[in-house]
């Protein structure tokens, strides 16, 4: 059962070591990815004993405190969520993501939003308000059973494809991030990323023995290895040279 803490944050906008910022409205995340890398430290630094995708502590006061961060801060590039999918169940009903979006708009502060949610499509009106915004999607393999058993609460990768379709089709910035590789077909996965997406990033798993125990229980070792990845990353590397797509891979 899902525990769900409405919480006033101190800070909200913060330093990031992959962009200038970043911003998570949530601590926790209902969508429950078994290799996410947030699930090794979340409980001990949020203080919470219950399991990772069992707590989700609101920051309500969010957009507020962003409000005042901003004003005092630097211009650059905020990524949401570094630590939460900022589009997760609860997101439709508090809507700190959307209001958080409006307080950046009002300063142009560029904008970088990773998701596996379809409610990404809400705010495409605030999207294209945005000077700079890029947004993406993780898909992390093409096959919806495999999808559906490591990330059982995000939307299915049909639904995310045809969002990306949407939101580049109206003249966003998009990207696909294919990590950690997981089991699939990699051509098809291109095939049907090609012409929604702007650039692709490819990353390995990267905290494998955290879910070694799942790989062994799917009876899945041989993806778990390093002769796994290389192939899959030669194939999905050679997909997207033969389609001419811009791509990234960061192993």
């Amino acid at each position: 059962m899902l525990k769900v803490k409405e919480v006033r944050a101190k800070s909200i906008l913060n330093k990031s070591k992959i962009f200038d910022y970043c911003l998570n409205p949530y601590t926790g995340c209902q969508i429950n990815c078994t290799y996410c890398y947030a699930r090794l430290f979340m409980r001990r630094y949020s203080g919470h004993s219950e399991a990772w995708g069992e707590f989700v502590d609101v920051k309500v006061n969010a957009p507020e405190l962003l409000k005042n961060q901003l004003a005092k801060a630097k211009k650059g590039t905020v990524w949401i969520s570094s630590v939460c999918d900022p589009y997760q169940p609860l997101e439709a009903q508090y809507a700190l993501t959307r209001c958080c979006l409006k307080e950046l708009v009002k300063r142009q502060f560029p904008a970088n939003i990773q998701t596996k949610s379809k409610l990404v499509l809400r705010d495409l009106d605030l999207f294209q308000e945005f000077e700079t915004v890029e947004v993406g999607f993780t898909i992390t393999t093409d096959d919806e059973q495999v999808a559906r058993l490591f990330e059982p609460r995000a939307a299915s990768v049909e639904e995310r494809l045809r969002a990306l379709e949407t939101i580049h089709s109206s003249g966003i910035k998009t990207f696909a991030f294919v990590g950690p590789l997981l089991p699939g077909n990699p051509e098809r996965l291109i095939e049907h990323l090609e012409e929604k997406v702007d650039m692709v990033f490819i990353d390995k798993m990267n905290y494998l023995y955290s879910v070694k125990g799942f790989y062994h229980q799917l009876g899945l070792e041989r993806q778990m290895t390093d002769r796994f990845f290389r192939e899959y990353k030669e194939r999905l590397t050679c997909e997207l040279k033969k389609r001419k797509m811009k791509f990234e891979v960061l192993f």
